[in-house]
């Protein structure tokens, strides 16, 4: 009797099934992805951009939550997402949004005095770094899409909403809604942790491998995970250019391609970046080593140039992005699991395709990655 209740607890638990094997992804739970990952990291609506930026470096984390009072905001994204008391259940707080280094630093950009010359006086950086990060809250869309993912949610479920652009979700740990799975509209729990589409990866590729291997060796071309249109910038565009370029084009990373003399280009612009030699990568997430005393310095420089000066940043060493940029490339011919396993293992969110002279084709970001692999699974009965 003791044995068997032992063998059901084990079988519960997801982690391991009564005849000693791996659950198949169709078992698998939101709550399995989560189960390691620490508390939420978070900020209040009244904190400086300062505070937020900080918060951001000593979390080694690309995005955090903003909390308010409850009851003084619109929910985010149409969502009421709360955080209450564990035992009275009165509501706590309210997440309004979501803020990342990248606003941050297009807030700064976004201040047309930052293209008038170098005069120090022009453009006071601590003014800007003084303002409540509630202030740019909006500014972007994805900081006002907020979800939950409810514990029980199959993973299938949860590939859908990270196949559809959606980078990252908070997940209740003792949510009140023990009986639903899916998407939330509206969740309080005393407490969340965040589950992002690089959890995801990171889960199927260590824990169900060589149940998708299958899936795993088919070509991303073949697959259709590679998109062809990819804008870039050049060589020769500056940091504080490319943000305000990426901004408004809601890009978190572009290439950096050679500058050619044979066309006359507008460096300040996004090109196209088809077919031209690939020499850099300019992301949201190196933007996790900037210093605040060198940010104004850098956003003067190229964005090639500045790839290269944050290496020498001690924050970047500390950040977890790695310790070199060095290109993250692939071929439309390799495998899913191969550009998977770059993705993770570089911790980047996407994968530059490029042909065997190293010419830009394409790209293929995790959002690809998931759908593909969604799509494939769902196709093949044997794996399910």
């Amino acid at each position: 009797m003791q044995q068997q209740k032992e063998l059901n607890t084990a079988a519960r638990a997801g982690n391991q099934s009564v005849t000693g094997q791996k659950p198949r992804l169709k078992d698998r739970k939101v709550k399995d992805l989560t189960a390691n990952k620490r508390r939420l990291v978070e900020v209040p609506y009244t904190a400086t951009l300062g505070h937020t930026m900080n918060a951001l470096l000593a979390n080694k984390v690309v995005a955090v939550p903003v909390a308010a009072p409850p009851g003084h905001w619109i929910g985010a994204g149409g969502s009421m997402i709360m955080e209450s008391d564990k035992h009275t259940g009165a509501v706590r707080k309210h997440y309004i949004g979501m803020v990342n280094m990248f606003d941050i630093l297009a807030h700064i950009a976004g201040d047309d005095r930052m293209n008038g010359g170098d005069d120090s006086d022009a453009f006071n950086l601590d003014e800007k770094m003084s303002v409540p990060v509630s202030n740019i809250i909006g500014h972007c869309l994805e900081d006002l899409s907020l979800w939950t993912l409810n514990p029980n949610t199959s993973v299938l479920d949860c590939m859908e909403l990270l196949s559809k652009g959606v980078h990252r979700a908070l997940v209740p740990v003792d949510s009140q809604m023990e009986n639903v799975s899916g998407v939330e509209l509206v969740e309080s729990a005393s407490s969340y942790r965040m589950l992002t589409q690089m959890d995801l990866l990171m889960f199927v590729k260590e824990q169900q491998a060589d149940e998708l291997q299958g899936i795993m060796s088919r070509s991303v071309g073949e697959l259709g995970a590679v998109n062809e249109t990819v804008f870039a910038i050049t060589d020769r565009t500056k940091v504080i250019e490319a943000i305000k370029n990426m901004r408004a084009a809601m890009l978190n990373a572009v290439p950096i391609v050679q500058s050619t003399h044979t066309i006359h280009e507008d460096h300040s612009q996004l090109v196209e970046g088809g077919g031209r030699k690939v020499v850099g990568t300019f992301s949201a997430t190196d933007l996790r080593g900037c210093h605040l005393a060198s940010l104004k310095t850098w956003l003067r420089l190229t964005a090639l140039h500045f790839t290269e000066e944050i290496l020498t940043s001690p924050l970047f060493s500390s950040s977890g992005v790695g310790s070199s940029r060095e290109l993250v490339t692939c071929h439309v011919d390799s495998p899913l699991g191969e550009v998977i396993d770059k993705a993770v293992s570089q911790h980047v969110h996407r994968v530059w395709v490029v042909d065997r002279m190293g010419l830009l084709v394409g790209l293929v970001s995790l959002t690809d990655m998931i759908r593909v692999l969604r799509a494939s699974i769902l196709s093949e009965p044997n794996v399910l």
